[in-house]
């Protein structure tokens, strides 16, 4: 596995587990929440790729705009579970 999807994979699943200990309650909610936060982290590093604006990079990730679309995609998942 290549370093930088190893650095991306771990920082969205800190994402996601800390948005699980703000908001969840089961393990279910976990589950959803460390999807949508890889999903989102995903989506967010191809937009930074395809846009071409190096805000902030570690190597090849994009952690600006990744991360901003990792927190949209907790938000919005929370916001779809109600």
């Amino acid at each position: 596995m290549p370093p930088y999807l190893l650095l991306s994979l771990l920082i969205a699943a800190l994402y996601g587990a800390l948005f699980h200990l703000w908001r969840g309650k089961t393990f279910r909610e976990l589950l959803l929440y460390l999807g949508a936060a890889i999903a989102g982290f995903a989506l967010g590093e191809v937009a930074g790729s395809i846009a071409g604006l190096p805000l902030f990079t570690v190597g090849q990730v994009h952690i600006i705009e990744a991360s901003l679309a990792s927190w949209s995609f907790l938000f919005i998942a929370r916001w779809l579970k109600l």
